[in-house]
């Protein structure tokens, strides 16, 4: 599901926004969108502070309780990645809303040819980038893991233990196959023996004994393992065989 959030002190101008959204839904359905609407920003605010996060954030910029731009400080330093598309009637405030890292600018009135190519390109990047996260359960919480951040996965018993790049780890009580059916279609990782999956993305240097990861870490090679990981190794960064 995509959830597109939509903020405008005018009701004529939701009213409109509305309809041209719920236009572009019927046309993609398939993508499972779901839209909201705040009359403010305080109201808004007051939904992210409880959790809420929408894919992407349409966001007018003058607004008598809060300037647009304001709002968007205030969730950037909340920590909402949310994408951030200013509507506005003047463009007065562009370069500000580059400066919170907004993806893009539309000067009011807002049209249908302005609006759903914008949509289809963002919501394409948000399906890309969804593709690179693992969402999963560790110690009884959901969480969503980049796969980016993966430097290599251990077997420890019937556990699993995701090392990642900011030296934090994830326990998992699954087995070593069920994460790499997880991570299989992502080129960069590969089996290592039957204890470990490795990101070739970390590793600094490999010889037939062992591997060596950027931070320092070795991991020991089974015997014949070398010359098939050394291709995979050549393969993942120069595209040789």
């Amino acid at each position: 599901m995509y959830l597109i959030a939509l903020c405008d002190d005018e009701v004529s101008e939701l009213k409109k926004a509305e309809q041209m959204l719920s236009g572009y839904k019927e046309k993609h359905s398939a993508k499972n969108i779901r839209t909201d609407y705040f009359k403010s920003a305080k109201e808004l605010l007051e939904k992210v502070r409880e959790g809420y996060m929408p894919d992407l954030l349409l966001l007018d910029i003058y607004m008598p309780d809060k300037m647009g731009i304001e709002a968007a400080r205030e969730l950037r330093d909340m920590g909402n990645k949310s994408r951030i598309v200013f509507l506005t009637t003047s463009k007065e405030h562009a370069l500000e809303a580059y400066g919170v890292n907004a993806v893009q600018y539309l000067v009011k009135p807002v049209s249908e040819p302005m609006l759903f190519p914008l949509l289809d390109r963002l919501l394409e990047e948000i399906e890309r980038e969804r593709k690179k996260y693992l969402v999963l359960r560790v110690k009884g919480r959901t969480q969503r893991v980049a796969v980016d951040d993966i430097v290599y996965c251990e077997a420890q018993g019937k556990t699993q233990c995701l090392h990642l790049a900011d030296d934090t780890q994830c326990m998992l009580r699954v087995t070593m196959a069920e994460i790499y059916g997880l991570l299989s279609g992502y080129p960069e990782f590969v089996r290592v023996g039957i204890a470990y999956i490795v990101n070739l993305g970390y590793i600094g240097s490999l010889n037939a004994q062992d591997i060596s990861l950027n931070s320092g870490l070795k991991i020991h090679l089974p015997r014949g393992a070398y010359k098939a990981l050394k291709e995979q190794y050549f393969q993942y960064y120069c595209g040789e065989g």
